[in-house]
């Protein structure tokens, strides 16, 4: 394949860029099978109970609304367990830079899935952030008492012993963490199909558990760059 020439580039230079566009296209192809294979995983866990959340009516009230009932005219729902748990004083900022980036999807996701953020704060508290940050596209629900954060693992409470030693928690210390889960409505059963638990994987030398990289474009965007990502880390303002 004859590749591209930018102006006054070096032989080196053009060398090295055509071994990193063919790596480039190997990843691309793995990501591709990667999807497939999760596309093909076989039926989850029915869910242990229909969930019952908090989220703003159509009439702008808060409303209580089933598990059951946030697939509208998609048998697939997707919830994002959102780092605001009542005992935090602001959102985590890493958390609220991911829905920065999926605010602007979450209106073309709708086509094909349904999509809701889930924290445990009250409904009220998660809208008001939502509006300070201009998150048009998304909707939110209060976990409202229910144990949906616990049973999947949007929170530490039920995360095995050999991972809460590994992360070094305390006994009886808990806290909210980042995590997708989607769901399938299957003949009017609620099924798990898959979870982000590459968030609870362990980590590599020099890795970090994030797991939401594939939704957000800053880091694609820095991954670009000469000066990489770095250390970096986003704020809530700047």
């Amino acid at each position: 394949m004859e590749h591209l020439t930018y102006p006054n580039e070096s032989p080196e230079y053009r060398k090295a860029r055509n071994a990193l566009l063919a790596e480039e296209m190997a990843l691309r192809r793995q990501i591709e099978a990667v999807a497939a294979q999760r596309r093909a995983l076989p039926p989850g866990g029915e869910v242990p109970e229909d969930y019952l959340f908090e989220r703003i009516g159509a009439n702008g009230m808060p409303e209580q609304v089933e598990m059951s009932k946030l697939f509208g005219r998609h048998p697939t729902l997707i919830l994002y367990s959102f780092m605001y748990g009542p005992e935090r004083d602001v959102p985590c900022p890493m958390c609220t830079h991911l829905l920065d980036s999926v605010n602007g999807g979450a209106r073309h996701v709708g086509q094909r899935a349904s999509l809701y953020v889930v924290a445990k704060s009250p409904i009220a508290r998660l809208v008001a952030w939502a509006r300070e940050r201009g998150w048009s596209h998304l909707q939110f629900l209060s976990t409202a008492g229910n144990r949906y954060t616990t049973d999947y693992f949007g929170d530490t409470s039920k995360v095995p012993g050999a991972i809460r030693k590994a992360w070094g928690m305390k006994d009886g210390e808990n806290y909210d963490e980042t995590m997708f889960n989607v769901f399938r409505l299957d003949h009017g059963t609620v099924r798990h199909f898959w979870g982000s638990e590459l968030t609870w994987a362990p980590q590599e030398p020099g890795q970090h558990h994030r797991s939401g990289d594939a939704v957000n474009a800053l880091w694609g965007l820095l991954d670009m760059t000469p000066e990489g990502r770095g250390q970096f880390m986003p704020k809530l303002a700047y």
